[in-house]
């Protein structure tokens, strides 16, 4: 499935696809949505990429190492955990902060560094998936 039609049309679908995964990674902690259905658009957008320009393309494109982005974000997961542990709260206990940025306040979670860190095992661990297959499979 390489026309011309789809190799122009895919990068403007695959930005919008990616634009509207941390749309619904970063609304998932009050609304539905949240770091796995996030991180399973953006895994979409990147099979896309790959029909259309190669596995090639898309390994320069995400720079890192599949399995390397899913494991840091399964660090940045454990490690939202533990932020609990030392605060003397049980594992996995939300705790925020709000430091002021420029005279904003800014409010920060582990909640949210939780979910980004799915996030990021999500789209390290389906990507490597769906570009093996798409090596064996010869898009």
């Amino acid at each position: 499935m390489n026309t011309l039609i789809f190799r122009t049309v895919a990068p403007v679908i695959v930005s919008l696809m990616v634009l509207f995964s941390i749309f619904i990674l970063l609304r998932g902690h009050n609304e539905p949505g949240g770091g796995f259905i996030g991180g399973l658009i953006a895994v979409s957008a990147l099979a896309i990429f790959a029909a259309a320009y190669g596995v090639a393309a898309v390994r320069r494109a995400i720079v890192f190492h599949p399995l390397s982005i899913a494991g840091f974000g399964l660090l940045l997961a454990t490690l939202s955990g533990m932020v609990s542990v030392f605060a003397g709260v049980p594992f996995m206990t939300g705790l925020w902060v709000t430091p002021s940025l420029a005279g904003v306040d800014v409010p920060l979670a582990t909640v949210m560094s939780f979910d980004i860190g799915v996030y990021l095992v999500v789209v390290g661990g389906f990507s490597s998936i769906a570009l093996a297959l798409e090596e064996r499979d010869g898009f």
